[in-house]
């Protein structure tokens, strides 16, 4: 599943190869995938806008042209190609946009799971998928002092937690997996009962995670493979996730797995010892 750094890593791509180009016509053969409009009005409301720019929030792409704003959520499996517009239809190409310049951006999602929505400017504080997401982990909105009062009376455990949207925007299992391992926390720890220095240390492994696998592009595993011709090479900084059975790079310990929160949780049992249950 893509997650923040793979999304940048995309918007950084895409930013380089259709800001710029005009859009001539829309193909989409999934119309479920777009929410707040029907598919002939996303159509007509695209048809002759300009890409003005790639932004991003958490893992939402957002498509900026003179009029509108697409939000693109990449969810489990989704991934943008860009292809000539004569290259025949795919499976999984759930929508094609075509440019005036003779190419064409592929969307491409074997599970179907990703959403569009199309909104004027003035309504995104109002009325888009940004409305009640936390901060991103790199933003300075990530204070000891916001999240102590986020994780304040949760009982629910602190993978799951931070997992939450509405507390940080943009932390995936991966990502959350390897800030609490940097942190030296178990997964289970009830949210509610971390202290002060345990919060200081997930804000600051959030930033240190988070930059690195920007840096490197994401993280190529099974569950993600870059689109676009870029391959994250995060997966090589790794500590825990996706490492079980392997020694801990701290203590040596071997690294389990279990599942917390319903998702598969990657950990080394010494270095972060469940000190409550």
């Amino acid at each position: 599943m893509p997650e923040m750094p793979e999304v940048e890593t995309v918007r950084r791509i895409l930013q380089e190869v259709i800001v710029g180009k005009t859009i001539r016509d829309i193909d989409v053969f999934y119309p479920k995938m777009i929410r707040n409009v029907d598919e002939a009005t996303f159509i007509h409301m695209l048809e002759g806008q300009t890409i003005k720019r790639m932004d991003r929030y958490g893992k939402h792409l957002q498509f900026i042209t003179e009029d509108w704003v697409v939000f693109s959520h990449l969810r489990m499996e989704g991934k943008y190609f860009i292809k000539p517009l004569d290259e025949p239809k795919e499976k999984h190409e759930h929508m094609i946009i075509y440019f005036t310049d003779g190419t064409s951006l592929r969307y491409h999602d074997t599970r179907k799971f990703g959403t569009f929505d199309v909104i004027h400017p003035a309504e995104i504080k109002q009325n888009s998928p940004l409305v009640g997401l936390g901060p991103e982990p790199t933003s300075s909105e990530l204070t000891p002092t916001y999240l102590t009062k986020k994780l304040r009376h949760k009982t629910r455990a602190i993978k799951p937690t931070l997992l939450d949207q509405t507390v940080i925007c943009g932390l995936g299992n991966i990502y959350v997996d390897e800030v609490l391992f940097r942190s030296k926390i178990h997964p289970e720890t009830p949210a509610g009962l971390l202290t002060k220095k345990q919060i200081k240390f997930i804000i600051q492994s959030c930033k240190q995670v988070i930059e690195k696998a920007i840096e490197l592009g994401g993280t190529t595993v099974r569950s993600y493979t870059a689109s676009l011709g870029v391959t994250g090479r995060f997966q090589n900084e790794l500590n825990v996730h996706t490492k079980v059975d392997q020694p801990c790079p701290v203590c040596g310990t071997t690294i389990s797995k279990t599942k917390v929160g319903g998702r598969g949780t990657y950990l080394c049992t010494t270095c972060q010892k469940q000190r409550h249950k």
